[in-house]
């Protein structure tokens, strides 16, 4: 299959550039302040300077990769409006901050993977611009998916459409109410038109750039609306040709065997399991609303998850793939395209640190969300997506310690990263499996009732605690209630 050996071994951090950290190093006007609420359209003025400077506070909490939301010059705070994909966002410290994080990065051993933009550019892009200013004459008219009414100066553009021509595209599409295909129909993401040789080796040549600018891989936004897998191949084909441990993982929220043959992703971003994991851990405290202004979620998040439904939900989802795949998911509790987990659960913490044992003891790499660490919580877009509050009075200390804890765990024990996973038992509240390779045998269990539960499990020789709170009655093991334990036998 050819993934990279590191990636399940990797502990993975998102980060948000614009709401990371700031530094002093470039020009602060005209920024919200950074501890307001976030809006859709205002910069915070977090940079990749002020990133850089906060590598030894990831060091610590135990990180070894990075995902960085896009970074490349845009007109948006998200910046999926790329302008220019060969230069970093000038507000972003440009292409000499990014080298700089890179060598800083590199140099604690923690990797870095992009996000990458490939479906849709924004209307700033120059080619999409030509073809605005010269219309049929533009060489650059394939580039994107045009009405020929507007190539032919028949009728006249709405790049900025007024309220009537929202109208329109709601009834007929941007490709006809505005004279372009938009992503989802949003004028301002021009959809690009993949089936163009010249788009396709434009494409390619960003992807080659950046890896050998030295980055690490690639998080391909999207990568299912560009519908040909031949794109995928040669994509794949070029970038491992660079450099063979590039890690290639797309944004997919469904099953995903089409893209995971080996000859496209190694992985993919593993929000089926975190919809489980909000369903069960969550259990009545999920807020269904909250849940449900993410549409990758909806009809996927059951609360009140029984365990046995919970453990073959699991089961499926770590067969559905070959076990070196399943080792490489990026798994996720949130991210910028949904509600922080503790929105989620209703601010319930014992459901995150339940859900984060939980998903720092199966197979595939664990992914934290910038903030999530020290209790930020958050809605939907933008209130996800708040600025990390770097004063300490500010941070939820027990909730750090314990997903360092976390981290250690994994770590210090082979089998939680390669092992084989094995359900063992599952009734009403509580679920146990456990995860073994030829150096140890690891048993993990969690109660989401609120009473201890008692379950028996065969132990050979003395179990050492690794994790948690249990108490040991020769082969009976009392969980408290809310909690995970895991136990070395």
């Amino acid at each position: 299959m050819n993934i990279p050996d590191w990636v399940q071994d990797a502990i993975f951090y998102q980060i948000f550039p614009d709401r990371f950290a700031k530094s002093n190093r470039l020009p602060q006007n005209g920024f919200e302040p950074w501890d307001s609420p976030p809006t859709h359209y205002g910069f915070k003025g977090g940079d990749l300077y002020g990133a850089a400077e906060k590598l030894d506070y990831l060091k610590d909490l135990g990180i070894t990769a990075i995902y960085f939301n896009p970074v490349f010059s845009s007109a948006s705070n998200h910046r999926y409006h790329t302008y220019d994909y060969y230069n970093v966002d000038p507000m972003l410290g440009g292409n000499d901050s990014f080298r700089y994080f890179l060598e800083e990065a590199h140099q604690r051993g923690i990797r870095v993977i992009l996000d990458g933009v490939f479906n849709h550019a924004s209307r700033g892009l120059w080619q999409f611009h030509h073809v605005l200013e010269t219309r049929a004459a533009s060489p650059y008219k394939d580039w994107f998916h045009f009405d020929p009414d507007r190539l032919n100066g028949y009728k006249q553009w709405a790049v900025y459409p007024e309220y009537h021509e929202q109208e329109a595209i709601q009834r007929e599409g941007s490709l006809k109410a505005i004279g372009y295909q938009g992503w989802w129909n949003l004028p301002a993401l021009p959809k690009f038109n993949t089936n163009t040789p010249a788009v396709r080796e434009f494409l390619f040549g960003v992807a080659e750039y950046w890896i050998r600018f030295g980055i690490d891989g690639w998080r391909l936004d999207v990568p299912g609306d560009i519908d040909d897998d031949s794109f995928w191949r040669e994509f794949r084909r070029r970038i491992r040709a660079i450099n063979p441990e590039a890690y290639i993982v797309g944004e997919i929220w469904h099953e995903a065997q089409r893209w995971l043959q080996g000859d496209q992703f190694d992985a993919v971003m593993n929000y089926l399991v975190t919809a489980a994991a909000i369903g069960f851990f969550g259990g009545h405290h999920v807020d269904m609303d909250a849940v449900n202004k993410c549409g990758g979620l909806q009809g996927r998040v059951h609360p009140n998850m029984q365990a046995p439904d919970f453990a073959n939900e699991i089961d499926r989802l770590l067969t559905m793939y070959k076990p070196e795949i399943t080792r490489a998911q990026l798994n996720l509790l949130d991210s910028h395209d949904m509600p922080r987990f503790l929105s989620c659960v209703n601010g319930d913490r014992d459901a995150l640190k339940m859900a984060w044992l939980f998903m720092f003891t199966i197979p595939g790499a664990p992914c934290i969300y910038y903030g999530d660490e020290v209790g930020l919580d958050g809605g939907h877009d933008p209130d996800c997506r708040k600025s990390f509050p770097w004063d300490e009075t500010r941070w939820d200390k027990d909730l750090r310690e314990f997903v360092k804890a976390c981290i250690r765990l994994r770590k210090n024990h082979a089998a939680l990263r390669r092992g084989e996973y094995r359900c063992l038992e599952a009734q009403e509240d509580v679920i146990e499996f456990s995860r073994s390779d030829d150096a140890e045998n690891l048993i993990v269990a969690f109660n989401v009732g609120s009473e201890e539960k008692t379950v028996e499990l065969p132990l050979q020789k003395e179990p050492r605690i690794l994790f948690g709170n249990p108490r040991i009655s020769g082969s009976k093991i009392i969980i408290p209630p809310r909690e995970g334990i895991v136990i070395g036998r």
